[in-house]
C-alpha cells in the first residue's frame, strides 16, 4: 500500500535539496507531470491506425516507382503429416525427422526437403510488406528528425551542453518539446504494440531491448525532468535512421543497386560516428560528469545513467553487424544484412540449391556466395548420402522379402 508514495520520494527523483514543491514555481504548461504519459498509449493506438494507412494507401505506389516486385514461389504440395508436422513440430525438421517422415510418408528425402522449402517460402514476408515497413519508418524517423531540429537548433542546450543543467530541475518545458516527447513515446509504444506481426530479424530481442529502454528512458526523463538531454538523444539517434530506411527501401527496388551501396556506406559512417563517438563523448560525459557541476549523485542520476549505457551496449553490438558488413562489402562478397530477416538467411542458401529462384537480400545488400553456403552445401550432400544408401537398404530387404515368399 506504501509502494505509491515510496515510488515518488523526492530523494529518488531529484537531486539532494530539492523537492517537488520546488517544481511547483513553474506554469502548469511548463511543468513535466507523471500523468502527462498516459497520452502516449492513445498515440500508440494512432500510430498503429496510420501506419495501417500508410502501407495500404502510400506504401504501394511508391514500391511501383522504385520497382518492388515479389518473388514468385511454388506452392508446397498439399499433405496432411507434412503440414501437421510443419505447424506443430519444426519448420525445420532435424536428419533424423526427416528419416521418420521418409517411412511415414514414403517420400524421398528431396521430395521433403523440397516441400519444407516451399513452405517455408509460403509464410516469409514478401518484398511489399518490408518495403512498406521500412517506407514507413522512413517517414516517421525524417518527420521527427526534422521537427526536433527546428525546435532544437536555436537553444542553448544544443550549442553548449551544460545548459542542460543549469538551474536544473527548474526548468520550463516548452510545448514544442512536450509534443517532441509524445510523439516518440507513441512511437515506440505502437512498435511494441506490433512487434508480434512486423518482421523478425536476427537481432529481434536486441530491438525489443531498445525499444524498453528507450520507452523507460523517455518517461523517466519526462518525469524526472531531464527534457533537455532527452531531446538531444532523440534527435541523435533518428539522424542515422533515416539513413537506414532508406537503404533498405532502395534496396527492395529494381536498378537502385548503386543508390542502395551509397546509401549504406553514409549509413555506416553516419551511424558509427553518431553512436560511438558522439554518443559517449557528448551525451553521457553531460549526464555523468558535467551534471556533477549542478548537482550531487542521487537515485535518478544512476538509473538514467544506466538506460543511456544500456543503448551504449546496443549500439555496439549493432556497430559489430555493421562492420561486419563493411568489411564484406569492401571485400565484395556481401551477400545480406547481417540483422537480415529471420528466415530469410537459410532460405536464400536452400533457393540457391534447388535453383528456383536468385537470392533475396533480405536487409541492406547482397553480393557473393559465403563460406557457410559452401559448408552447408557440403553437409547436406553428406546426409544426402546417407539418406540414399539407407534407402538403397530398404529398397534391398524389400525385394529380397518378395524373393522370399
Amino acid at each position: 500500500m506504501d509502494l505509491l508514495p515510496d515510488l515518488w520520494r523526492e530523494d529518488y527523483w531529484l537531486p539532494p535539496g530539492v523537492t517537488w514543491g520546488d517544481m511547483e514555481q513553474l506554469a502548469d504548461s511548463e511543468r513535466p507531470r507523471p500523468h502527462d504519459l498516459l497520452m502516449a498509449l492513445p498515440l500508440a493506438l494512432g500510430f498503429v491506425a496510420l501506419r495501417y494507412a500508410f502501407e495500404k494507401l502510400l506504401a504501394p505506389p511508391m514500391g511501383r516507382c522504385l520497382g518492388v516486385k515479389n518473388r514468385v514461389h511454388v506452392t508446397a504440395a498439399p499433405s496432411l503429416q507434412l503440414e501437421s508436422f510443419y505447424t506443430q513440430r519444426s519448420k525445420q525438421p532435424t536428419q533424423s525427422e526427416i528419416i521418420s517422415l521418409i517411412l511415414s510418408c514414403g517420400k524421398t528425402q528431396r521430395q521433403i526437403e523440397t516441400w519444407f522449402r516451399r513452405r517455408r517460402n509460403q509464410d516469409r514476408p514478401s518484398r511489399t510488406k518490408k518495403f512498406a515497413e521500412a517506407a514507413w519508418r522512413l517517414f516517421f524517423y525524417l518527420v521527427a528528425f526534422v521537427a526536433g531540429l527546428a525546435c532544437l537548433i536555436h537553444r542553448p542546450w544544443f550549442w553548449d551542453h551544460r545548459e542542460c543543467w543549469r538551474q536544473y530541475p527548474v526548468q520550463p518545458m516548452e510545448r514544442a518539446h512536450f509534443w517532441y516527447y509524445m510523439l516518440e513515446l507513441g512511437f515506440y509504444g505502437s512498435l511494441l504494440l506490433r512487434i508480434s506481426v512486423d518482421i523478425k530479424r536476427k537481432d529481434f530481442k536486441e530491438q525489443v531491448i531498445h525499444h524498453l529502454a528507450t520507452i523507460f528512458l523517455l518517461s523517466f526523463s519526462y518525469c524526472a525532468n531531464y527534457i533537455r538531454i532527452g531531446t538531444l538523444v532523440m534527435l541523435l539517434h533518428d539522424s542515422s535512421d533515416i539513413l537506414l530506411e532508406s537503404a533498405k527501401m532502395f534496396n527492395y527496388g529494381t536498378g537502385w543497386r548503386k543508390m542502395c551501396d551509397s546509401l549504406f556506406v553514409v549509413f555506416a559512417v553516419v551511424f558509427l560516428v553518431t553512436r560511438l563517438v558522439i554518443f559517449p563523448s557528448k551525451i553521457i560525459r553531460t549526464t555523468l560528469l558535467l551534471s556533477m557541476e549542478a548537482f550531487e549523485p542521487f537515485p535518478g542520476y544512476y538509473f538514467f545513467n544506466i538506460l543511456l549505457m544500456v543503448l551504449q551496449v546496443l549500439h555496439i553490438f549493432w556497430a559489430g553487424l555493421i562492420l561486419r558488413m563493411v568489411c564484406k562489402f569492401l571485400k565484395g562478397k556481401l551477400e545480406k544484412d547481417e540483422r537480415s530477416d529471420e528466415e530469410s538467411g537459410a532460405e536464400e542458401e536452400e533457393e540457391e540449391r534447388g535453383g528456383e529462384e536468385n537470392t533475396d537480400l533480405g536487409g541492406d545488400c547482397y553480393w557473393g556466395k559465403s563460406k557457410d553456403t559452401l559448408n552447408s552445401k557440403l553437409s547436406m550432400l553428406t546426409n544426402s548420402c546417407v539418406l540414399n544408401n539407407l534407402n538403397h537398404h530398404r529398397s534391398s530387404v524389400a525385394k529380397r522379402i518378395r524373393k522370399a515368399q
